[in-house]
C-alpha cells in the first residue's frame, strides 16, 4: 500500500518521463512537482519504490524510470478523475464529413477507416477499430454432433457456406436425441436470420420444455456465441508505419511484435469482446499483455457505436504513451460518433 507521499512521487516520475522521455531524478521531482521536501527525502523514497518494483535504473547514478506497475498506478488515477476533452465533439464530428463538406453516406467500413486514420493523426500511434460481424451474418444451420460421453462438436454454417466448428464439453452427458432436439429448436429461430436479431429470444425458446437441461442449454449457447464472436470481428487498423517515427520503436523486434499482433487478431478479439461486453474503457499495460513480445506496448480500447452497430475503437502504442491525452482523444472521438449517430436518427 503506497503512502500519499509515495503515490505523489510515482505519479510525478511517470508524468515526467511521459513528457520528457528522460529518467527523473530527485532534484527534478522537488523542483517541478513536490517542492515541500528535500531531494534527499525524495531520493530515499524513490529507493524504496524501486525495491517495490515501481521504478528501475539503467545505471546506479541515473534517475528513475517507471515500470509497468507504476504506469498502472498512473492510469488508475486518470480513470478516477474527470478529464478535459481533447477536443469538442462537434469539432471532431467534422472529421466525418467528406472533403467537400457534404456528409459521408458510406457504411461501417468507411466510418471505421476514418476513425482509425483520425486516431493515427492525433496520437502518432496505431489506430484500431473493430465491429462484430454478427449483425451482418445470416445463420443457415447449427448442429451439435455427439462425440461420446459429454464431448460435443459444434458446427455453425453461415450464409455463403462459411463453416465454423469447435469442440466443447457439456456439464454432464446428454443423449444424441436431446442434442438433435436442441439443434432443431435453435435452427427454428436462427436459420435464415441475423444473430443480433435472435440472440435475445433464442435461449428462452430453446429451453422451453427442456428446463431440466438448463445447464446444457446454457453451455451450448455460450459456446455458440463465443465461436461466432471470436471468428467474426472485423478489424480496421492504421498507422503501423507511423510508429517508426517514435523513439520507442527503433528496434525492429518491437515493430515486428506490433505487426504480429495485428495479424493474429485472436488476442485483440478477446480484448475487444471484453470491452464490448463490459461497456467500459480497457487499458492493458506492458506485462499485463498476454505475450512477452508486446510487454513494451500498451493497448487502450473504448466501446463506441457506428452505423447502428456496437463497435470498439482503440490505440496500440508504446509503454511510454501519453495515457491521459490518448484516453481523452478516444473519448472525444466516441462522443463525435454518438453525435453523428443521433443526427442520423433525427
Amino acid at each position: 500500500m503506497l503512502t500519499e507521499r509515495q503515490l505523489g512521487i510515482v505519479l510525478a516520475v511517470v508524468y515526467e518521463y511521459i513528457k520528457s522521455g528522460e529518467p527523473a531524478g530527485s532534484r527534478t521531482i522537488t523542483k517541478k512537482y513536490i517542492k515541500g521536501l528535500s531531494p534527499a527525502t525524495i531520493r530515499n523514497e524513490m529507493s524504496d519504490l524501486e525495491d517495490m518494483d515501481f521504478f528501475y535504473q539503467t545505471h546506479t547514478s541515473s534517475g528513475r524510470l517507471p515500470t509497468a506497475k507504476a504506469y498502472r498506478v498512473y492510469v488508475d488515477s486518470i480513470m478516477q478523475r474527470s478529464r478535459t476533452p481533447f477536443m469538442e465533439a462537434s469539432m471532431l464530428e467534422k472529421e466525418f464529413y467528406q472533403p467537400s463538406g457534404s456528409r459521408s453516406t458510406g457504411g461501417i467500413e468507411e466510418v471505421m477507416e476514418r476513425v482509425t486514420n483520425m486516431i493515427v493523426r492525433l496520437t502518432n500511434c496505431v489506430g484500431i477499430a473493430a465491429v462484430p460481424a454478427l449483425g451482418d451474418i445470416e445463420i443457415q444451420r447449427i448442429d451439435f454432433v455427439h462425440m461420446g460421453g459429454s464431448s460435443v462438436l459444434l458446427i455453425v454454417v453461415l450464409k455463403g457456406g462459411l463453416v465454423y466448428h469447435n469442440h466443447f464439453t457439456l456439464p454432464y452427458r446428454m443423449s444424441p436425441n436431446l442434442l438433435e432436439e436442441l439443434a432443431r429448436r435453435i435452427n427454428t429461430i436462427a436459420s435464415g436470420r441475423n444473430w443480433n436479431d435472435v440472440r435475445q429470444v433464442l435461449y428462452s425458446y430453446a429451453l422451453t420444455g427442456l428446463e431440466e437441461m438448463e445447464g446444457i442449454c446454457e453451455t451450448a449457447m455460450k459456446e455458440m456465441e463465443n465461436l461466432l464472436i471470436l471468428k467474426n470481428y472485423r478489424f480496421f487498423s492504421s498507422g503501423a508505419q507511423q510508429i517508426l517515427k517514435l523513439p520507442d520503436f527503433q528496434e525492429i523486434g518491437k515493430i515486428q511484435a506490433i505487426l504480429s499482433l495485428l495479424e493474429e487478431e485472436k488476442y485483440l478479439a478477446d480484448m475487444v469482446e471484453q470491452c464490448r461486453v463490459d461497456n467500459s474503457l480497457k487499458v492493458s499495460i506492458g506485462n499485463e499483455n498476454y505475450s512477452e513480445q508486446i510487454k513494451d506496448n500498451s493497448i487502450i480500447f473504448l466501446p463506441a457505436k457506428a452505423c447502428g452497430q456496437q463497435a470498439v475503437i482503440g490505440i496500440i502504442g508504446p509503454l511510454r504513451m501519453d495515457y491521459e491525452r490518448s484516453i481523452s482523444i478516444l473519448e472525444g472521438i466516441v462522443a463525435a460518433m454518438e453525435e453523428r449517430e443521433n443526427e442520423k436518427t433525427t
